[in-house]
């Protein structure tokens, strides 16, 4: 396989900060791979997405994505990837398909290609009915589902999503995951950050469990249970690795 991500000693402090969020990191993640970051809040699941997706700069360390070095060469590659992130990131007051022509023109796509590109988004996504409906009057699954196929209307190579699912009904949530899933399996490249423990042992070909900035293991969710005695699964092997103390650390 070829690698599309390539994290060298990646750390990270924030202002005025005397803890690193992230700590000398080091990640590959391959082209077309369904990749997983796990972690209890506070392990700096967010914080690489967001220096991935060139939001934030690292402290130090290197990024690679599709070859060039990131921030330094971000708008090159822009094209290439699409954030889905935790907070809802359309117009409330707009309709959907308002939403999708805003995303549509942001992305510079011609009106035949925007065109087809939003009734394949609206159909998988079961939102065909809801076009003309204000955003705000949406449901909260309904408005992640929204969410995710803002990103996807350019068809991006690779996909990062913070935690798509939370804080929607299952029918929503299980839909999220399967489009994910179609999507992966058309060559997409997807990372993304989730609680649900469960669905990542379905979904993703690896995963990466973080904690306090650094990866504590990295590898497919069998062998990870394979190699944690006692485990029967990937929920056994987070608990056993990050314990089962509350965290209220954001990050």
């Amino acid at each position: 396989m070829t690698s599309i991500i390539s994290i060298k000693n990646l750390s990270k402090r924030y202002k005025g900060s005397e803890r690193l969020a992230l700590h000398d990191l080091n990640l590959i993640i391959q082209k077309g791979e369904f990749f997983g970051l796990l972690g209890p809040n506070g392990s700096g699941k967010t914080t690489l997405i967001s220096i991935l997706c060139g939001l934030i700069e690292a402290s130090s360390g290197e990024v690679i994505i599709a070859g060039e070095p990131i921030p330094k060469h971000i708008d090159k590659v822009k094209k290439n990837f699409n954030l889905v992130p935790q907070e809802i990131a359309l117009y409330p007051s707009l309709t959907l398909k308002e939403n999708i022509n805003f995303f549509g023109k942001m992305y510079d796509l011609n009106r035949e290609v925007l065109r087809e590109r939003s009734e394949e988004c609206l159909h998988i996504s079961g939102l065909k009915n809801f076009v003309d409906e204000p955003v705000s009057t949406f449901s909260g699954g309904m408005q992640r589902r929204a969410n995710l196929i803002m990103s996807l209307i350019n068809h991006p190579q690779i996909l990062f999503l913070d935690e798509p699912a939370a804080h929607v009904d299952p029918q929503s949530r299980e839909l999220i995951f399967e489009i994910l899933s179609n999507l992966n399996k058309q060559g997409t490249t997807i990372i993304y950050t989730t609680h649900y423990l469960e669905e990542a042992q379905h979904l993703c070909n690896r995963v990466a469990i973080l904690d306090s900035g650094t990866v504590l293991c990295n590898d497919s969710p069998e062998e990870l249970i394979k190699n944690s005695p006692g485990a029967n699964n990937l929920s056994d092997v987070f608990f056993q690795l990050t314990g089962k103390e509350l965290r209220d650390i954001e990050g």
